[in-house]
């Protein structure tokens, strides 16, 4: 039974059979009404255009150094399809990589942004300029990472200025195959004073034309029994923390170190070069402490190994904080192998009360030094088991200018023609031990033309420095 309420009185009525009827077309008309305007709705969505998805804009990430940033998403023109990618050992690789742009006018400004966008067989190319607290990590494969130089803005250089990546490094690679080419790293410090402009922990790192300054490390490797590292016409100068145990170069226990035509001085108390690698191929480079340096060794391979040292100019400064110039095998050997080769080396002892040009512990299974020209006040071989063939000791006269680090040697030195040719060896892997280069300031190498006729790192007269005109 329906009931109808009086707005003035409090107790319902009944209702008659009119008032129902009334009240059911009321409600009838109420649907259709709902019914044709649902109806319209419909009709004119349908009719109408949907707007379109937005577009990615990119996602947001969080950097080495803990920040959030955005990484935006890449341009058309750098996107590679699905096709170009090859599974290769069970990972997948790019055989056909991108162009990534970074710098104030490009898309990406940040280096970290680029290396959290970057794929395998990708080119990163970063525009000159300065880079403060753009730290990054980088584990992708098969990468370059270029400095792109111009006139008014010089090279890319990347300034720590208090950050780090990992707490390690301005940059942490560990990628199969990566190679960085004209970058300088400089300012890196952490907490435990092992910062370094790159902490290198597993794969295969070529280093090309970069400078490493004023960072606890210039550049620290793990000991990753697989990795390799190679050095080509780069620069470490000012590099450790003050405490010995931070250096220009610091190599644990990999597999290979390869240096060539680079140029490392003014390490704050550790060494010019450390190296714990297995084998280690150190040729025609400038290790040179100059003057008020501070550095320990100029050279040391504390573990031993095979290191093959040719055409090196290295130089002890008068405030050096060890006597030694080279030091092999003083921790102990580890490597099945343990080899110094030693071959037309410019050795130069400038303390006051006299120097050791090379130090060995017992046990090596070879020494062989050929061609060595010394200037100092001791013999090469002081109390050492090996095979030591032409290491003349001379006077600065011998020199173009040796105060200036000019170890040209002078036609009326006496010593033209009395190089000695050094063993051919087969452990060397197709390396020859006769100079096949000399180095040339500033980190650089010339080839030489004609046969060696020497002892001593530089084998010709043409200019002591590098003139890219």
């Amino acid at each position: 039974m329906l009931f109808e309420k009086n707005p003035v009185q409090s107790t319902p009525k009944k209702v008659g059979a009119g008032t129902t009827a009334r009240l059911i077309t009321a409600c009838a008309l109420f649907a259709l009404l709902a019914l044709f305007t649902t109806l319209v709705v419909a009709q004119k969505i349908a009719d109408d255009t949907l707007p379109e998805t937005a577009p990615y804009l990119g996602e947001i990430r969080r950097a080495p150094n803990g920040e959030l940033i955005v990484v935006p998403a890449p341009p058309a023109s750098q996107s590679t399809s699905d096709a170009s990618n090859a599974s290769v050992g069970g990972k997948t690789t790019e055989t056909t990589g991108r162009i990534i742009s970074v710098g104030p006018t490009a898309r990406i400004h940040s280096i970290a942004t680029a290396a959290a966008l970057a794929r395998n067989g990708d080119t990163i190319e970063i525009a000159a300029g300065d880079y403060p607290q753009d730290v990054a990590v980088w584990t992708q494969d098969n990468l370059t990472i270029r400095g792109i130089s111009d006139k008014s803005s010089g090279r890319v250089r990347l300034l720590a200025n208090g950050a780090s990546a990992e707490q390690k490094a301005i940059w942490v690679v560990r990628g199969r195959k990566i190679t960085i080419e004209n970058i300088e790293f400089s300012g890196a410090r952490v907490p435990d004073k092992n910062g370094a402009g790159i902490r290198f922990e597993e794969g295969d790192l070529t280093i090309r034309h970069c400078r490493f300054l004023d960072n606890e490390n210039g550049l620290l490797s793990s000991g990753n029994p697989d990795a390799t590292l190679t050095i080509e016409n780069s620069e470490f100068g000012h590099n450790g923390a003050g405490d010995g145990y931070s250096h220009n170069l610091y190599v644990g226990a990999i597999k290979k170190l390869i240096v060539t035509g680079s140029y490392f001085h003014h390490a704050n108390v550790g060494h010019l070069l450390k190296s714990r690698a297995r084998e280690n191929h150190i040729l025609y480079n400038r290790l040179t402490d100059e003057t008020g340096g501070r550095a320990s060794y100029e050279m040391e391979f504390p573990n031993g190994g095979m290191a093959y040292v040719i055409g090196n100019i290295i130089e002890q400064s008068t405030t050096t904080e060890n006597p030694t110039l080279i030091s092999f095998g003083a921790e102990g050997y580890k490597a099945p192998k343990n080899a110094l080769y030693l071959i037309n080396n410019t050795l130069v002892d400038h303390r006051p009360e006299g120097g050791m040009f090379l130090a060995v512990k017992p046990g090596a299974s070879t020494v062989t030094a050929y061609n060595n020209l010394l200037l100092g006040k001791r013999l090469l071989n002081t109390g050492i088991d090996g095979l030591f063939v032409n290491n003349p000791n001379v006077n600065a006269r011998s020199f173009v200018l040796s105060d200036r680090h000019d170890y040209r040697v002078i036609k009326d030195s006496g010593l033209e023609r009395t190089y000695v040719s050094p063993p051919i060896i087969k452990e060397a892997d197709g390396l020859t031990l006769a100079p096949q280069r000399e180095y040339v300031h500033p980190a650089a190498t010339r080839r030489l033309t004609g046969t060696p006729t020497l002892p001593g790192a530089r084998q010709t007269m043409q200019p002591d420095t590098f003139n890219p005109k």
